[in-house]
């Protein structure tokens, strides 16, 4: 048995192929997740809790079939040609470990010092992680979004987030 060459037309059908299974498989797991949904006993009218998934569900499923069908037809998508995207370049793990380090605190540190303290970590330590080095306004500018989203959450949504250490004060 013979593998295709990379990047060839064959290579590249079977990968479209996987696209189609996959958007198919996710609107059917859609589809089964919805039904399973227990009835509100607040539904009025035809339209349940079930509905608008179960729409999304298939009309993944439809785009899954017609996907294949098109790469069965000799439809091939176009690589990426990248207006702003180096393809040659590497990664940038630096970045992505000080982004995943500032995610990271904010999970470790919501409970115990609260949103608003570990939303201002995350907020500037994206920042900084993106290269940002003005260091006091992002800090306050970190605060202010970290606060507004709190509020933001509590009277507009209704949710309110771990107050941690100003308990009290929020």
């Amino acid at each position: 048995m013979t593998s295709a060459p990379r990047g060839s037309a064959q290579e590249q059908g079977r990968s479209e192929y996987g696209v189609a299974l996959f958007l198919a498989a996710l609107g059917l797991l859609v589809i089964v997740q919805a039904l399973l949904l227990p009835e509100s006993r607040i539904v009025r009218g035809p339209v349940g809790p079930a509905v608008v998934p179960t729409v999304v569900g298939a009309l993944l499923v439809v785009v899954g079939v017609v996907l294949a069908i098109d790469v069965k037809r000799g439809g091939r998508g176009e690589p990426e040609g990248g207006e702003d995207v180096e393809l040659t370049g590497g990664t940038d793990w630096t970045t992505i470990v000080m982004l995943a380090a500032a995610f990271l605190a904010n999970a470790l540190l919501i409970e115990s010092l609260g949103w608003v303290f570990s939303g201002a970590i995350l907020f500037w330590g994206s920042a900084f992680a993106l290269g940002s080095r003005h260091y006091v306004r992002d800090a306050v500018i970190a605060f202010a979004l970290s606060i507004g989203s709190f509020y933001l959450f509590a009277l507009g949504l209704g949710i309110v987030l771990p107050p941690g250490i100003l308990r009290g004060i929020l």
